[in-house]
């Protein structure tokens, strides 16, 4: 029997599965950002790592202030790669225009998740666990998530990152149940769903646009859905998730 439900955050509860990676170079693309691909990943890639590795993010800053961060550092490293030739009063406006175009977007996926969490909390507890950069709790509530979880696992609190199965043990312990009484949902296959496989969960893949072509074992996920609202079939079905598609 399912117990509790473990969600991750980034990719799952604010882009309905795409690789954020994704949903930036479509507002690179989309504001006609002087760019390739290939140079825009480098500077993703690179905006990443730097916030990974610094003490950027601070735990007041909301979800604007944090993309409004990750966008600046990429400009400015396509500036400095010479990738791109704007002024700075051009790569302003550039930035501004794809913050506004995002963070809309953003809001408007993370109402559609919250009626979801919603329904489940209803019967089950909650718990999200997320690589994050601190201010997890600050975005919850900005985007109207918070009050849902019985707790919250962050990378850069507990000091362990996905895919370590580590995290998702912390998870269990949180909900209070055996590990195959949890149920994870995450779009990554590689930091969600082997991880959580190994720490002995279920786990159901939010399957949408990835970063790369790589194609997986898709026996491994107990479900596969390309909808977050789909978890609620599944449940009123079977209480189990054991289905494709």
């Amino acid at each position: 029997m399912i117990k509790g439900y473990i969600f991750d955050y980034g990719g799952t509860l604010d882009t309905a599965g795409r690789h954020w990676g994704k949903v930036l170079w479509q507002a690179y693309v989309s504001h006609d950002v002087p760019v390739t691909e290939s140079q825009f990943r480098e500077a993703y890639v690179y905006a990443e790592r730097t916030l990974g590795s610094n003490r950027i993010i601070t735990p007041d800053h909301t979800f604007r202030q944090t993309l409004d961060t990750k966008l600046r550092i990429e400009l400015e490293f396509l500036a400095v790669q010479k990738h791109v030739s704007a002024s700075p009063d051009g790569l302003e406006r550039m930035r501004k225009a794809m913050l506004d175009d995002i963070y809309e977007g953003v809001k408007e996926e993370t109402r559609r998740s919250r009626t979801v969490l919603e329904t489940l909390h209803e019967n089950y507890p909650l718990v999200l666990v997320s690589n994050f950069y601190g201010n997890i709790h600050t975005v919850l509530a900005e985007l109207n998530l918070d009050g849902l979880f019985k707790d919250v696992i962050e990378s850069a609190v507990v000091g362990v990152r996905k895919p370590d199965p580590q995290i998702f043990t912390l998870g269990v312990k949180a909900l209070g149940i055996k590990p195959e009484e949890a149920v994870v949902v995450g779009d990554s296959y590689d930091k969600d769903i082997m991880p959580a496989k190994a720490a002995g969960c279920r786990a159901v893949w939010l399957k949408g646009e990835g970063w790369t072509d790589e194609t997986h074992d898709e026996s491994l996920p107990d479900a596969i859905i390309s909808d977050l609202g789909r978890l609620l079939t599944l449940r009123a079905a079977t209480n189990t998730p054991t289905e494709k598609g």
